[in-house]
């Protein structure tokens, strides 16, 4: 686990924890949860990540299916919170996971593919603002969205993330399902538009290069489900990315 709870004022506000040793893994997977996760909760997400990879592995088949399954990092951080300032702590995770980004980059240099679940889509666009600003756009092997709770348009060339998501040397998946009530429902009533984890980006916008929608309401039933063992839709997502 990575973690910035409580640490965003130090000087050094990333902290680690548990086992790294990832052997001969060819690359890892960063998983940045959303809303309402404690401590306790972030990295029992993480682990589910890892267990739905590992189904999702299973299933492609293949002798070599379990050893080409990514070791997974939790990316924790104080979501424990109303939903105001759940955003503004968000936001405030721009530079410390940016600061994690370009030292692994540095120092390890295996391809980070970023997870991002729910309102961990906005922590993740304002990293891949502040890794844009820092020219630092070779930071990660790819980012996949999971019923992301930010505004569909913030995607678009002209939104918020646009610009970033474009600079980025790798692409942007954003798995979206119609099927996400709380993306269709709560989130949209309570931030007045429509989220890109429900419907994908708004169609008056543009799409930025490398970023791609890809529907999962097919194989998702509702906002708890993406990553899911044998429920959500990490096997498309396998497809896609690859993890080469």
């Amino acid at each position: 686990m990575v973690s910035t709870r409580r640490r965003l004022d130090a000087d050094e506000p990333t902290t680690r924890s548990g086992s790294w040793e990832f052997g001969g893994s060819d690359a890892v997977v960063l998983y940045v949860h959303g809303l309402g996760a404690d401590a306790e909760s972030a990295r029992d997400q993480a682990y589910a990540a890892r267990l739905g990879l590992a189904a999702a592995s299973d299933s492609a088949g293949g002798d070599d299916a379990a050893a080409s399954v990514p070791p997974v990092i939790g990316y924790s951080w104080s979501s424990n919170d109303d939903w105001g300032p759940a955003k503004r702590t968000a936001d405030a995770n721009a530079a410390p996971l940016a600061d994690w980004l370009t030292a692994w980059a540095d120092e390890d240099g295996r391809p980070v593919h970023l997870f991002a679940h729910s309102l961990g889509a906005r922590v993740t666009g304002a990293a891949l603002r502040e890794l844009a600003d820092r020219g630092r756009t070779d930071a990660l092997a790819s980012v996949s969205l999971f019923g992301g709770a930010i505004p569909h348009d913030s995607v678009g060339t002209d939104g918020a993330y646009g610009a970033a998501i474009g600079a980025l040397d790798a692409p942007l998946y954003n798995f979206h399902s119609r099927n996400d009530r709380v993306l269709g429902w709560v989130y949209r009533a309570s931030d007045r538009t429509r989220a890109v984890g429900h419907g994908g980006l708004s169609g008056a916008a543009t799409a930025p290069d490398g970023y791609a929608d890809i529907d999962v309401s097919d194989l998702v039933a509702d906002h708890y489900s993406y990553l899911e063992p044998d429920a959500g839709c990490l096997p498309r997502a396998i497809g896609r990315i690859g993890f080469e």
